[in-house]
């Protein structure tokens, strides 16, 4: 039996939206909706459902931010491939692309996009190839259960983990049946490559050094 498909929101997808408090958590949200809150919190929408983000990344989720895409952008340097760092929509349609018809819409902390036809003025439409998430306290279970069952249902083909707090990354790549597998756990002194940039390596010391 096929699963029912989001119900519309019930008022003009272009009203406007000024508080957070005013999101009725039992309605399921558009694209179309998203464009229309005018609060400043961050949120997220993960299968029309509203998830509220940190205010602001902690210091060290930054420096470790910083670290990672830097690495980056030094290897992809002159190749097809881009990185963005949040904020940036990464839009994930089903059967359509119409802003009303996207009900998940993330911002990983940092993604690598290598088709250039699924990046727009407002972001990435369309799984990236490579999503990087930093776990903060109160986030964990966000991060390693929705998102984690997005990126994989939509195809992306690496999800690296990376926790602040173990100072360690856990890498998914997908696999031939769509499905994420993980890697071992890498920590201090270890070098990790990916299957999605041939050629690039990383060592984790230089993402976690000088956190103190």
């Amino acid at each position: 039996m096929q699963k029912p498909k989001p119900k519309p929101y019930p008022i003009r997808e272009d009203e406007p939206i000024l508080q957070f408090n005013d999101i009725d958590a039992s309605l399921t949200y558009s694209y179309s909706n998203y464009l229309n809150w005018l609060f400043d919190d961050r949120v997220e929408l993960i299968k029309g459902k509203v998830f509220k983000m940190c205010p602001a990344p902690s210091r060290v989720h930054q420096k470790i931010s910083i670290a990672l895409l830097k690495h980056f952008i030094n290897f992809l340097d002159g190749k097809p491939c881009e990185v963005y760092a949040a904020p940036f929509d990464v839009r994930f349609p089903k059967e359509s692309k119409e802003d009303s018809a996207v009900f998940t819409v993330l911002q990983p902390d940092i993604c690598v996009v290598c088709d250039k036809s699924k990046l727009d003025d407002r972001g990435c439409i369309g799984a990236p190839d490579l999503v990087v998430e930093i776990l903060s306290p109160g986030n964990n279970k966000k991060e390693l259960l929705h998102k984690y069952r997005v990126y994989e249902e939509f195809g992306v083909k690496e999800y690296w983990v990376v926790s602040q707090s173990d100072q360690s990354i856990l890498i998914y790549t997908l696999n031939e049946m769509g499905r994420f597998q993980p890697s071992k756990i890498f920590t201090l002194s270890e070098t990790i490559t990916s299957s999605v940039l041939p050629g690039f390596e990383l060592a984790l010391d230089d993402v976690f050094k000088d956190l103190e």
